[in-house]
C-alpha cells in the first residue's frame, strides 16, 4: 500500500491502556499516513481504564513509540487532552518528547478556514456536571464492546457477516442517545459560532462526522475503538473523513481468517 501524505491529520479517542483500543489498526494507519501536523484530540491514554486494571500490551507501547518517532522526524504533534486523560491538562503548553500539550488549539487550513481543536467534553453537560454518570456510561460502553466481540464470533460461525457493532446499533436505535449526540453537536456549535470561527474539530462521543450546522462546520474525528476513523486535511485545505477499515480492508477483523 502506498503511503499518503497530508497537510494535517486529526485522530482521537485511541484509549491506549484499555482493552478496547484497536492498536493494530491504529499502527497500520500511522504507518501508511504521514502529515506535516498531527493532532491527538483527547482520550489518547485511558487513565480511567488503567486505574481499574493495568493493561499495557506491546502494541500499545509501539503506538506511543510510533507517535514519538513521527515527532522526532519533523511532524508537528499537538496533544489536546480529553476527559479520560484529563490529568495531562495540568501540563498545558509543556513539551514532552517533541510533543506539545495544548488544552485547546486554533488551526487555520490551507484554504484559510479557522477551526477550534478541542476534545469536546467541555461541551458535554453529563461529563462536566455528572461525572459519576459519565463513568457509569463509560463502563457500560466497555461492556457493549466486549459483548460485541462474542456476537461477531457467533455471527461468523453461523456464516452471517460479522461486521456488526452493538454499541453503534444502540446509538442509532435508542432515542435518548440519538438525542444526546444531536444536543452535543448543537451545544458546541451554538457556543462557538459567534467567536469568529469557521468550525470546530473535536472527538469525545465516538461518532465521526463532517457536517454544516447553521453555516458552521462541525467535524468529529470518531475513534480507534470501533469505527477507526480520522480526519485529514489535503494540501488544498479540504477536509476528509477517513475510515481506515474501509481504506485497508485487510485490517478488518471480518477479513482475518479464524485460527483453529
Amino acid at each position: 500500500m502506498e503511503v499518503k501524505s497530508y497537510r494535517t491529520i486529526w485522530i482521537s479517542d485511541l484509549h491506549i491502556g484499555s482493552t478496547q483500543c484497536q492498536a493494530d489498526v491504529l499502527l497500520d494507519f500511522l504507518k501508511y499516513n504521514e502529515s506535516e501536523k498531527l493532532y491527538l484530540v483527547g482520550d489518547i491514554i485511558d487513565f480511567w481504564a488503567l486505574s481499574k486494571k493495568m493493561f499495557w500490551p506491546t502494541s500499545h507501547n509501539t503506538v506511543i513509540q510510533k507517535i514519538l518517532r513521527k515527532a522526532r522526524h519533523g511532524t508537528q504533534v499537538i496533544y489536546v487532552p480529553g476527559n479520560h486523560d484529563e490529568n495531562v491538562r495540568e501540563y498545558d503548553k509543556y513539551v514532552f518528547g517533541d510533543i506539545v500539550v495544548k488544552n485547546a488549539d486554533y488551526h487555520t487550513t490551507a484554504a484559510g478556514k479557522r477551526f477550534l481543536v478541542v476534545h469536546g467534553d467541555e461541551y458535554d453537560t453529563i461529563a462536566q456536571y455528572h461525572r459519576w454518570v459519565a463513568k457509569l456510561g463509560s463502563a457500560g460502553y466497555d461492556f457493549l464492546i466486549e459483548l460485541n466481540r462474542v456476537i461477531r464470533a457467533v455471527r461468523k460461525l453461523c456464516g452471517v457477516s460479522s461486521h456488526f457493532s452493538l454499541a453503534q446499533f444502540i446509538k442509532y436505535k435508542v432515542k435518548n442517545i440519538v438525542q444526546f449526540i444531536s444536543d452535543y453537536e448543537e451545544s458546541i456549535v451554538s457556543t462557538l459560532k459567534t467567536e469568529g470561527l469557521d468550525g470546530v474539530i473535536c472527538g469525545h462521543i465516538h461518532h465521526a462526522e463532517i457536517k454544516n450546522i447553521d453555516e458552521f462546520l462541525y467535524v468529529n474525528t470518531g475513534d480507534f475503538v470501533e469505527s477507526c476513523t480520522a480526519i485529514v486535511e489535503h494540501q488544498d485545505g479540504s477536509l476528509e473523513l477517513i475510515n481506515w477499515l474501509h481504506e485497508n480492508p485487510e485490517m478488518d477483523p471480518d477479513n482475518i481468517p479464524a485460527t483453529s
